[in-house]
């Protein structure tokens, strides 16, 4: 039995007298008497089945008379171009079955009609997901990692998959979910970055991965989340500006990519895409500094990590994406390449959206004594990290990477206001189910 040839947006009035089968939930229906009407949506939008009373068999006039909202159908049909149909068509039906019926009343309104509270929404996520503006977002991201699994290919990199279950962390810290691991003490790891440049020293060159990363820290902000999608590159015979190229390329082009392919997703979102142009503006640490100290917004001192009110100004007034760069050494993780001519400035960098972070990059140490002099004096013990230094005494090439959030960079770039809107099933400090 064929429960489904075309999606909504498919279908079209120049196929008028053209036999379909929609499937999709029952958004709606409206009993005028001599006329009942049927909206049936799907991922693509909604269809309007129309029927005529006098027209249409009393077994399909039941049938839908008695169905109750967010109940799956299947619908066959003829097309009839109609002008005053929402679409400009609309589905004269031969069958109408059901396939599941819904209960009521529902947990929320997926038509988005009626507001209600984040939480509710997540709690009952599969109802949320049927509202449009829900969907859009998702669809939107599934663009966004195609449009940056297509840049990686196209620059020659190799997909990975490193694990997610460690012995030790990544940068140190705390900030870590233990597991159990048979008789042994694990972890869930903080960011593949270890695993990426041991994969360096193999000859893969170019890598990536897309996949998620697990941090331990008791925020409960509208950016954070315990569980995210992290986006990885890690380049041999590179350096901090070569991959800093790559990301705003990458970036860039993500914008274009949905603009091109979503354009239904981003109408029913009311957005109006604008690419971001390249090559972002770079701001040194001292630069940004010095731009806060000028403005009155920042008593910090060269060294100390910037503050939330700080970003916020620099976001403000330079009012596009940029990168930050030229960190001191000693704020970034141990692995990060100092300047020679200058050790106390790394060749780190953030790239930066006017409202928050959403990358981290740097060219790598890959000197095995700088690395292990560099973990010492950030408090590390070298031993606990042998799996990982050892290979860097065989032949490390020089090389550069980052990670970006998948979430935030769909959040800023749909503007939207919390970062669980950019996530399936958001995991923070108080939510683990769904």
């Amino acid at each position: 039995m064929i429960l489904r040839t075309h999606y909504s947006g498919q279908i079209r009035p120049d196929m008028d007298g053209s036999e379909v089968v929609l499937a999709g939930h029952a958004h709606e229906t409206r009993d005028l008497g001599g006329i009942l009407f049927l909206v049936v949506r799907d991922r693509e939008g909604l269809s309007q089945v129309t029927m005529v009373a006098k027209r249409t068999e009393r077994s399909i006039l039941e049938t839908v008379r008695g169905l109750s909202r967010e109940s799956v159908v299947s619908v066959r049909g003829k097309v009839k171009a109609e002008a005053k149909a929402p679409r400009g068509f609309e589905i004269i039906p031969s069958s109408v079955q059901v396939l599941a019926r819904a209960d009521s009343p529902l947990p929320l309104d997926p038509t988005g009609k009626v507001d209600c509270e984040l939480d509710t929404r997540l709690d009952s996520r599969f109802m949320d997901l049927r509202r449009p503006a829900s969907m859009a977002v998702f669809r939107i991201e599934s663009a966004v990692l195609q449009s940056l699994r297509q840049t990686f290919y196209s620059k020659g990199f190799t997909e990975v998959c490193t694990p997610k279950v460690v012995a030790t962390a990544t940068e140190g810290g705390t900030a870590l979910f233990p597991i159990s691991y048979f008789e042994k003490e694990a972890f869930l790891n903080q960011s593949p970055q270890l695993y990426k440049q041991i994969l360096m020293s193999t000859g893969l060159d170019r890598v990536f991965e897309i996949g998620p990363i697990f941090r331990a820290e008791e925020h409960d902000t509208r950016r954070h989340l315990n569980e995210a999608i992290s986006v990885d590159i890690e380049m041999s015979y590179a350096d901090h500006d070569d991959v800093m190229a790559l990301l705003e390329s990458a970036v860039a082009e993500a914008y274009r990519f949905v603009g091109e392919v979503c354009q239904h997703e981003l109408s029913v979102l009311g957005l109006d895409l604008h690419v971001p142009k390249t090559p972002f503006r770079r701001v040194t640490y001292t630069e940004a500094l010095d731009m806060a100290r000028e403005a009155g917004r920042a008593s910090m001192e060269w060294g100390d990590d910037i503050d939330t009110e700080t970003e916020h100004y620099l976001g403000s007034t330079i009012g596009e994406h940029y990168f930050l760069t030229d960190w001191p050494a000693k704020v970034k993780p141990y692995y990060t390449q100092p300047y020679d001519d200058r050790p106390e400035v790394s060749k780190g960098f953030d790239l930066m959206h006017p409202t928050m972070e959403l990358a981290s990059g740097a060219q790598r140490v890959h000197d095995y004594g700088l690395l292990v002099e560099r973990m010492k004096s950030q408090g590390l013990d070298p031993d606990g990290f042998e799996f990982y230094l050892k290979a860097f005494r065989y032949g490390m090439p020089p090389h550069a990477g980052w990670g970006l959030g998948l979430g935030r960079l769909v959040q800023t770039m749909l503007g939207l206001e919390n970062i669980r809107d950019a996530v399936l099933f958001p995991r923070d400090r108080k939510r683990l189910v769904p």
